[in-house]
């Protein structure tokens, strides 16, 4: 059983710069590949970036070039750092975590957090 919390959403022009972070619980952490996902407002929640057990990294097409993932298995935390920032950025994020590899399918996460807000405006 993992349970995730995210952080560090806000408000934010665009151009701006938020870090996201999502603590894990588990002794098993380490174990588990992680995402982050997002839902904007009428819209399908997408991954937008994942990162392996082994520190492998996937970038997918919304995240290319402006975010950057990491984990930290001593911490239990992984993190999305989201710099240029445009207003179609704007989302809820959730951190989600599954057994295996990392993969782009939102529905084969098996723990997702509560979310945080992102929003930028323009």
């Amino acid at each position: 059983q993992v349970q995730l919390v995210e952080s560090g959403g806000g408000l934010v022009q665009a151009g701006g710069s938020l870090r996201l972070s999502c603590a894990a619980s588990g002794r098993t952490f380490s174990t588990y590949a992680m995402a982050w996902s997002r839902q904007a407002l009428g819209k399908e929640r997408e991954v937008v970036a994942a990162i392996n057990w082994s520190g492998d990294i996937t970038y997918y097409l919304a995240a290319k070039g402006r975010f950057t993932i990491s984990r930290d298995n001593a911490k239990n935390t992984v993190n999305l750092q989201m710099n240029s920032l445009k207003p179609e950025d704007t989302a809820i994020y959730y951190c989600a975590a599954r057994l295996g590899p990392a993969v782009k399918d939102t529905s084969r996460y098996e723990y997702w957090g509560q979310g945080t807000q992102v929003t930028v405006s323009s």
